[in-house]
């Protein structure tokens, strides 16, 4: 087999290949095989027709396309590699030039291939340094949300709703006097407060009591979901059957028993402040990471390929359709309620795609110019990593998670090259310039005040 591949666009290359006559003959052979049970010839059997005999009958191409395609991706693939192209998109059959038995096969297929990249600086980029230092406020903060997750709800007598209670009610809503489709439920657990309902629908609910009826007004927005609702006014007939109110547990020992493996609240509230202390630092690294990342990309110049930045939407697409499916909703049904096309969601995703894309291909860039790799080292740390986060032994870790490191070597690359850059870069401390700025203009007109203050009137002058 010989192949050549010639530039013909930015990133579309044109290879030209042909393939030994034997080899085709092969293939030939091969789509006989799969065929022939396919054609009837008198005097034959069916399948048992020689064929010779077959092609004769049904013209010489008869086999053509299919060994064409039988052979098609060996033959490629080894194009691909002997010119070190990295194909970005299905490649396309531009032309067959020769084709036949007991000749060479020649054709030429075009693919869109990975582009090339200009690096602008990446080495010294200024990032600002961010700080955040966990106060007590915080811990109070986490304290009162992990109250919450394991609050209980107690029923109530004897009062009306308010905000902050679980009301179970039923309800019914109208429009211009007709039942609205898919408006009813029975027995509804409602957070009065939650902003879950119609704007207004919540509030009217407060000073109701168990066994109460009440036909609450409201006014869908303007942007709501169902185009056929957007602006109208409605009609909602409710009947409340419980009330219950929101009981937080007391932040003690017993607390700390529940939540978590220690013994007492002291020790549960110290180990929740070195919780946010570290998670403050992933955050803080994050942030000067995307800092630091925006400018080295900006800097870079490449001519991305509309295929790879609909592929990552596709990605995207894939990973927020699954979020929905965890919601309890689908693709079509979040676009009907939404109001909005495929296309327009697509248009949506474009620019983060071409982000996405654009980082991926310059990180994958600076990875070469600088020869970093994974190494063995590398995937051992990942292991050990974890080993701890799912408290098993190294040995447990190794034997469940080792075959699946080659899928993760991408993304330890990744994380290799990001930590290069942010040991390459220039941390800008702006709240210590500013401040060291302010003491030298302080330090500046005080020099000059004690320079006026040491000034002595002259003679013939208006001192005197």
């Amino acid at each position: 087999m010989k192949a050549t591949a010639e530039k013909i666009e930015n990133n579309k290359v044109k290879l030209k290949i042909q393939v030994d006559a034997q080899d085709f003959e092969k293939a030939l052979d091969k789509s006989y095989l799969k065929n022939k049970g396919k054609f009837l010839i008198p005097g034959f059997r069916k399948g048992k027709a020689p064929r010779k005999l077959i092609e004769r009958y049904y013209g010489e191409g008869v086999f053509y396309e299919d060994a064409f395609n039988e052979i098609f991706p060996e033959v490629y693939w080894k194009a691909v590699e002997e010119n070190g192209l990295e194909p970005v998109d299905y490649p396309k059959v531009e032309e067959i030039e020769q084709i036949g038995s007991g000749k060479d096969l020649v054709f030429t297929a075009s693919v869109i291939v990975k582009p090339e990249v200009e690096l602008g600086q990446y080495k010294g980029i200024e990032v600002e340094k961010v700080e955040y230092n966990v106060t007590d406020k915080d811990v109070e903060d986490a304290l009162k949300r992990i109250q919450e997750r394991y609050a209980r709800w107690v029923a109530v007598e004897g009062r009306p709703i308010k905000e902050g209670d679980l009301v179970t009610l039923d309800y019914q809503g109208f429009v211009d006097g007709q039942p609205i489709k898919d408006g009813s439920a029975q027995n509804y657990a409602l957070e009065v407060g939650s902003k879950s309902f119609i704007p207004g629908f919540e509030e009217q609910l407060i000073g109701l009591n168990v066994g109460d009826e009440k036909e609450i007004k409201v006014t869908f927005p303007e942007d709501y979901g169902i185009e056929e609702l957007k602006g109208k006014e409605a009609v909602f007939k409710v009947k409340i059957h419980d009330i219950k109110e929101k009981e937080l547990p007391e932040l003690d020992d017993e607390f700390a028993k529940d939540v978590s493996d220690f013994e007492t609240f002291e020790e549960y509230k110290v180990h929740l402040r070195e919780d946010l202390e570290r998670e403050a630092k992933n955050q803080v690294r994050v942030q000067m990471e995307t800092q630091l990342l925006s400018r080295v990309v900006e800097a870079a110049k490449v001519d991305i390929p509309d295929v790879m930045v609909e592929r990552e939407i596709d990605n995207m697409l894939g990973n927020f359709e699954l979020g929905l499916y965890y919601r309890g909703l689908t693709l079509e049904r979040y676009l009907e309620l939404s109001g909005t096309s495929m296309e327009d969601l697509r248009a949506q995703y474009r620019q983060e795609a071409y982000t996405r894309v654009k980082t991926a291909l310059v990180l994958e860039k600076i990875a070469k110019v600088e020869d970093i790799k994974v190494t063995q080292e590398d995937l051992d740390k990942e292991l050990e990593e974890l080993a701890k986060q799912f408290n098993i032994t190294l040995d447990e870790a190794r034997e469940r998670y080792a075959a699946g490191l080659e899928r993760r070597k991408d993304e330890i690359l990744t994380r290799k090259t990001i930590d290069f850059l942010m040991d390459n870069a220039t941390i800008v401390d702006k709240a210590q310039q500013s401040e060291q700025q302010d003491k030298q203009q302080a330090g500046g007109e005080a020099e000059h005040t004690d320079e006026g203050a040491n000034q002595q009137p002259v003679e013939g002058t208006a001192a005197e």
